[in-house]
């Protein structure tokens, strides 16, 4: 049944007392054609603004490394940046791509953030390249196939840089990740498979299944079930694209052109990536012999806010997420920010 508009306030107000979960936010600073990086970065600290008046519980910013239209290449300098000119909002990594760093430097660099802004950082950790193979290659120029380790390894490594808890046979052991800051940062996992999922538990991270690589729901419960029974004991969130408008035909219009291409290699291995031209770079750089790309549809939630409001409301039912980071896919930026803005006026109850 339709509320009337005469009681609007009032609906707003009953929607956040009764609200179950938290909304939050994933930038990747994209680039608009003509503009420079300054001008993306900029409109991403504007939108982290307006995130914590809203009410929005985090604001993350996604790695990205050689993509011309993104500006997000080092998370943990932006994070910095926003604590500085926002008070309340958390801010983290969605996340760090720790195949490419010592993990003693990323305990540092938490560690410093959380002492710079007691309460307020994140530290998220991603498991792919998020880059071309050229980026990937410089990133990893020095490390030497001798010192090379798994992401389990790094994960272990990490947490005892974080938690003063190296073991004393370790060869690191006694290397101290310093500021101490008097609240550590909090720590959270992004994947998207059951393996992830229970990678996080066995290390005692939280888990954010990634919904926007992945919007299949058995494979987000097959996840979230692992998890469990690998005795996770921290929050599942789950991450989802998102983009809300005045009427759903205008949503689907925004998101029709939204594609993924799929790249297979003859190597065996394949990625994701945004544009067939970012597909055929990255076959060149990679040396492969031959490949061949499949279109795909990304899992997109697209409609009114109430729409999405609904479905947000189902999927909290359906397993129990208490917190939803939304990845908005349009890079225009009027047609961004009033996505946002129409779901914190329906769900944060706020006017934006």
């Amino acid at each position: 049944m339709e509320v009337p508009a005469l009681v609007g306030s009032a609906r707003r107000a009953s929607v956040k007392f009764a609200m179950a979960y938290r909304l939050s936010l994933l930038d990747k600073s994209p680039i608009l054609d003509g503009e420079s990086a300054s001008s993306a970065l900029s409109r991403t600290v504007a939108l982290a603004q307006k995130a914590e008046r809203w009410g929005f519980h985090r604001f993350w910013l996604a790695e990205h490394h050689g993509m011309i239209g993104l500006a997000s290449s080092a998370p943990e300098i932006l994070v910095s940046y926003i604590l500085a000119n926002t008070s309340r909002i958390r801010v983290g990594s969605g996340g760090v791509l720790l195949q490419h760093y010592s993990p003693y430097k990323v305990a540092e660099s938490f560690n410093l953030l959380a002492a710079l802004a007691p309460g307020r950082v994140d530290l998220g950790i991603g498991k792919a390249p998020g880059g071309l193979p050229l980026s990937t290659k410089a990133l990893q120029w020095h490390h030497g196939p001798d010192n090379k380790t798994e992401l389990a390894e790094q994960l272990r490594q990490l947490n005892g840089f974080l938690d003063r808890r190296i073991d004393a046979d370790h060869p690191l052991s006694g290397a101290l990740a310093a500021p101490i800051p008097p609240t550590p940062p909090e720590r959270f996992l992004l994947g998207a498979s059951p393996d992830s999922a229970r990678l996080a538990a066995e290390h005692g991270w939280s888990f954010v299944f990634a919904g926007q690589l992945n919007g299949d729901p058995e494979a987000i419960e097959r996840s979230f079930d692992a998890y469990a029974g690998a005795g996770g004991k921290g929050e599942l969130l789950l991450a989802l694209a998102v983009l809300a408008a005045e009427t759903q035909d205008e949503a689907e219009r925004l998101v029709s052109g939204v594609k993924i291409v799929r790249l297979h290699l003859s190597s065996g291995q394949s990625v994701n990536l945004g544009s067939e031209e970012q597909a055929i770079e990255f076959a060149r750089q990679s040396g492969a012999d031959s490949y061949r790309t499949e279109i795909r549809r990304p899992s997109i939630l697209a409609g009114t806010a109430a729409h999405i409001r609904r479905e947000l409301d189902a999927l909290h039912r359906r397993f129990g997420v208490r917190e939803f980071i939304l990845d908005t896919p349009v890079a225009a930026k009027s047609e961004r920010l009033a996505s946002i803005a129409l779901l914190a006026d329906e769900i944060l109850a706020v006017d934006a």
